[in-house]
C-alpha cells in the first residue's frame, strides 16, 4: 500500500493546481505558465537526479516531454479556459479506462475486471461531484479535453514501458526539461516577453513548481513502475475529489448529499481498483537510491 499512498499524491497535488493556477497566476499566458511550471521542475529534478539522458534516451526524453508535459500543458489549459471546471475535470475522469486500454497492448497488461468495475463507478462518482446539468457545452473544449486524456494516458503507459531500466528520477527530469525546452520558444514566439510577476504570483509558481509538478510526476511515475496502469489510472481520479475538498474547506462551498455520495463512489472505486498479492509480487521495483531521493524531496 506504500506505493499507492506515494502515487496518491500526484493526483492530490495537481487538484490544489487547479485552485493556485486560477487564483494567482496569470490567465493571458498560457504557454509561459506552462513553461515556468515545466523546466524549473525539470532542472531540481535533474540536480537530485544528476544523470543526462544516454543513448536511446535522448529521443525518448524528447518524446514524452513532448507528450506529457507540452501538448498536455497546453491541451489542459484550452479546456480550462473554454469549458466549466466541472465538466472539464468529469472528461479527464475517463483516463483511467484510457490508460488500462493502451496498457493491454503496449506493456501487456489486460484490464482486470476489477479494475474496469473501479473505473466506471469512480466515473460515476465523479459525474455525481460535479455535474449539475446547468453547464454549458463547447465543442473545441470537449476536444481539448479528450486529446488531453488520449495524449497523457499514451504518454504515461510509452513512460512505464521504456523506463524500466533507468532512474525514475532521472526519467521524470528528462522528460519535464525537455517539456520546458519545447515550450520556452513557442511562448516567446506567440506571448512575447515573459509575464512580470508579483509577489504572489512568484509564490505560486514555486508550489506549482516543486509540488504539482516535481513532486507530483516523480510520485506518478513511480507508481507507474510499481503498480498497474489500471491501479494507477484509478488513483488519479483523487484529482477531482482533491479540488472538490479545497473548494470545500478554502471557498466555504458546501457539501451537497449528491456530491457526498459521489465522493463515496469515486472512493470506492479506487479501493476496487488496489493491487492485489499477485499484481504485488509481479510488479517491477525501483532502484532504492531513486526512491530514497523522492522521499527525501517529499519531505523536504
Amino acid at each position: 500500500m506504500r506505493w499507492v499512498a506515494l502515487t496518491a499524491v500526484a493526483p492530490m497535488a495537481w487538484g490544489t493546481n487547479y485552485f493556485v493556477t486560477h487564483e494567482f497566476l496569470p490567465a493571458d499566458r498560457p504557454l509561459y505558465g506552462a513553461a515556468l511550471r515545466a523546466l524549473p521542475a525539470g532542472l531540481v529534478l535533474l540536480a537530485l537526479s544528476r544523470q543526462r539522458p544516454r543513448g536511446a534516451w535522448w529521443w525518448r526524453s524528447a518524446v514524452l516531454g513532448l507528450l506529457n508535459v507540452s501538448v498536455f500543458f497546453v491541451l489542459v489549459y484550452v479546456a480550462s479556459q473554454v469549458l466549466p471546471t466541472s465538466l472539464a475535470s468529469t472528461v479527464m475522469a475517463v483516463s483511467p479506462l484510457a490508460m488500462m486500454l493502451m496498457a493491454w497492448p503496449l506493456v501487456s497488461e489486460r484490464p482486470r475486471t476489477a479494475h474496469l468495475a473501479g473505473a466506471a463507478i469512480g466515473l460515476a462518482g465523479v459525474c455525481l461531484m460535479l455535474l449539475t446539468g446547468t453547464e454549458s457545452v463547447s465543442v473545441p473544449g470537449v476536444l481539448a479535453s479528450v486529446s488531453a486524456v488520449l495524449v497523457s494516458s499514451f504518454g504515461h503507459i510509452l513512460a512505464k514501458r521504456w523506463s524500466a531500466d533507468v532512474d525514475v528520477l532521472a526519467s521524470t527530469a528528462w522528460q519535464l526539461t525537455a517539456g520546458g525546452l519545447f515550450l520556452l520558444p513557442a511562448a516567446a514566439v506567440v506571448e512575447g516577453p515573459p509575464p512580470a510577476l508579483s509577489v504572489p504570483a512568484f509564490l505560486a509558481f514555486g508550489y506549482v513548481t516543486l509540488v504539482a509538478t516535481a513532486l507530483a510526476f516523480a510520485a506518478w511515475f513511480t507508481g507507474l513502475r510499481h503498480l498497474p496502469a489500471g491501479t494507477v489510472g484509478l488513483i488519479g481520479l483523487l484529482n477531482p475529489v482533491t479540488g472538490v475538498l479545497l473548494g470545500t474547506a478554502v471557498a466555504a462551498e458546501v457539501l451537497t448529499v449528491q456530491q457526498l455520495c459521489g465522493l463515496v463512489l469515486v472512493l470506492a472505486g479506487v479501493v476496487l481498483g488496489r493491487p492485489t498479492r499477485a499484481g504485488r509480487r509481479g510488479s517491477g521495483q525501483v532502484p532504492a537510491q531513486a526512491a530514497g531521493r523522492l522521499l527525501d524531496l517529499k519531505h523536504d
